[in-house]
């Protein structure tokens, strides 16, 4: 295998975890979670296999939009704690091995933020260009991003007596990326937050933070030269930092976002189609989909990364699959109107969409570390937490942290009714799922995604290597391949109820070779012509290396 100093794209084989601190861990009783809460709990994470920590907004928000309302870009919200309280979680989480990165919402802020404030009270007001501005919005609009709340996305200030762009919710005004003091703030903003021990940032709705909406551009026809700014920026400030890029678009346009070939603008990005791809196989029993996503990537730079997920804080968004195809996720796993949401997502989690079956549910997440890219999970994928659609949209997958089987799930010792969001009832609440429990299961969930993390990570050709979809005349089977130089994986699922026997074709490989299951005990012979015979349960899956005659590497 080629060796490589690889340690400056850490990000390349990364294993991402996203919470909210808010729902974490609750280290004072006061019903919202905490810093030292997080802090107390980033031993969890370490074992799990995290390398890199996620967190979603700090900052000190009126929390209208779960903390994406933002009136301080440079504060910590006193409800979770304070600066040296973040600092301490950096620190330890260094300790352990782990980068650290945090939203960067710069797309917009608050109507409460000072600039606002200041820019509404005056058009003279040096603030005022930090907005967009008109005195009548424009006969064609686009399209609201939130139907369910907003009918426009411009909105009247009745003091200043003009119209204000806010291309999400009335009260988050859009910040002017094209004035120079706007660009050169956000600058600020990151440079304060990488002095203080960040390794990058999550960046919040891309397309629509570069997005100009008609502004007299000046001197800023070029936005991605802007991006390509930032990433530099970033570079220079920590020369191995990360901007994880939130951009929900045809495959490629998202190779725009990454710099083209250059690979100078976001370090990685969320593959979106691939996602909702994977959804429509799942619902279909059949491997097509998403194998045709896969297949359907860009080219990307060496300095570039895919993220792939199956879940996130959002709405699990199907925009990018047709009408019909979205019926059929939507029938398969959230026929319940109230599971649905915008009309073009569920608000749901997986392990409930997949009716609790357990062969299933690994069966996902071993495909999701299985793929080419960086797995990234959200908080209380590990252990198979469920949703509470009692709560409003997006919040039925943001409910606390659940520790234990005791009060509140562990999570906190304030009475019920005061804490940020109730628990989770029912099948999947605390008394069913819990990480306590879990932890001395070494069949659970949680021992599987610790075992999937510790594969992920011993295999580079992941982070690294070419994929490949195998001819498979099973539909309801995705076999396929990623090699980096003489590292190979194959991996084999099975998307359907129904027990199979895969045959594989890998003639490129020599007399001898043997394909050793990493996930269980267990080889499968080549034979010389390099066909291979792999029995699958139900929803059966393998992870199979290559070995070679004379290979000593460990399997």
């Amino acid at each position: 295998m080629r060796v490589t100093d690889t340690s400056d794209l850490w990000w390349k084989t990364a294993v991402v975890y996203c919470l909210d601190v808010e729902t974490y861990l609750d280290s004072d009783g006061d019903g919202t979670g905490d810093l030292a809460g997080l802090a107390s709990r980033l031993d969890h994470l370490a074992e799990l296999g995290v390398t890199c920590l996620w967190l979603m907004p700090i900052y000190p928000t009126p929390d209208r939009d779960d903390g994406y309302d933002i009136t301080d870009f440079y504060g910590v919200d006193e409800r979770l704690g304070s600066h040296g309280d973040l600092v301490e979680v950096i620190r330890t989480a260094h300790d352990r091995g782990m980068r650290v990165i945090a939203d960067l919402v710069v797309n917009h802020t608050s109507d409460r933020h000072p600039w606002f404030q200041a820019a509404r009270a005056s058009r003279t007001s040096r603030y005022r260009d930090y907005y967009v501005w008109r005195d009548e919005p424009p006969a064609e609009q686009q399209e609201v991003v939130f139907p369910d709340q907003e009918t426009s996305v411009w909105e009247l200030d009745e003091k200043s007596g003009q119209y204000y762009l806010h291309q999400f919710y009335r009260h988050q005004p859009d910040l002017n990326v094209t004035n120079p003091a706007v660009r050169d703030e956000i600058a600020k903003v990151m440079g304060f937050w990488l002095q203080l021990g960040l390794d990058g940032f999550r960046v919040d709705a891309v397309p629509f933070f570069l997005a100009t909406n008609g502004v007299d551009q000046h001197e800023f026809s070029d936005p991605h030269g802007y991006l390509r700014d930032l990433r530099s920026f970033l570079g220079r400030r920590t020369g191995d930092g990360v901007l994880l890029g939130e951009v929900n678009l045809p495959h490629e346009q998202q190779q725009e976002f990454f710099g083209g070939s250059d690979g100078d603008e976001l370090t990685m990005q969320f593959d979106f189609i691939a996602m909702q791809a994977l959804y429509l196989s799942l619902a279909r029993e059949d491997a097509r989909p998403v194998a045709e996503a896969l297949l359907s990537r860009p080219a990307i730079s060496h300095d570039c990364q895919w993220a792939t997920f199956v879940r996130n804080h959002d709405e699990l968004t199907l925009d990018k699959l047709s009408d019909d195809e979205r019926l059929e996720v939507f029938a398969a796993f959230g026929p319940d109107p109230d599971m649905q949401v915008y009309g073009r997502g569920l608000r749901r989690r997986l392990p409930p969409m997949l009716s609790g079956d357990p062969r299933r549910v690994r069966m996902a997440y071993s495909l999701l570390f299985s793929l080419p890219g960086t797995p990234v999970l959200f908080y209380g994928e590990e252990i198979g937490m469920g949703e509470n659609l009692e709560l409003e949209g997006r919040s039925a997958v943001r409910t606390p942290m659940q520790w234990s089987a005791g009060k509140n799930g562990g999570f906190s010792t304030a009475a019920p009714s005061r804490l940020c969001a109730p628990v989770v009832t029912g099948g999947f609440g605390p008394e069913h799922v819990n990480v306590s429990a879990q932890r001395r299961d070494p069949d659970s969930l949680l021992s599987f995604m610790t075992l999937l993390a510790r594969r992920y990570r011993e295999c580079p050709e992941l982070g690294w290597g070419e994929f490949a979809v195998l001819e498979q005349p099973l539909t309801q089977v995705l076999a396929h391949t990623v090699t980096w130089d003489d590292a190979c994986l194959v991996s084999v699922h099975g998307l359907s109820s129904e027990p199979v026997t895969v045959s594989l074709s890998l003639p490129d490989l020599e007399p001898g070779t043997r394909l050793v299951d990493l996930l269980c005990d267990g080889a499968h012979d080549v034979a010389d012509d390099g066909s291979a015979t792999v029995p699958l349960e139900a929803y059966g899956f393998r992870w199979l290396r290559v070995v070679r005659p004379g290979d000593r590497r460990l399997t």
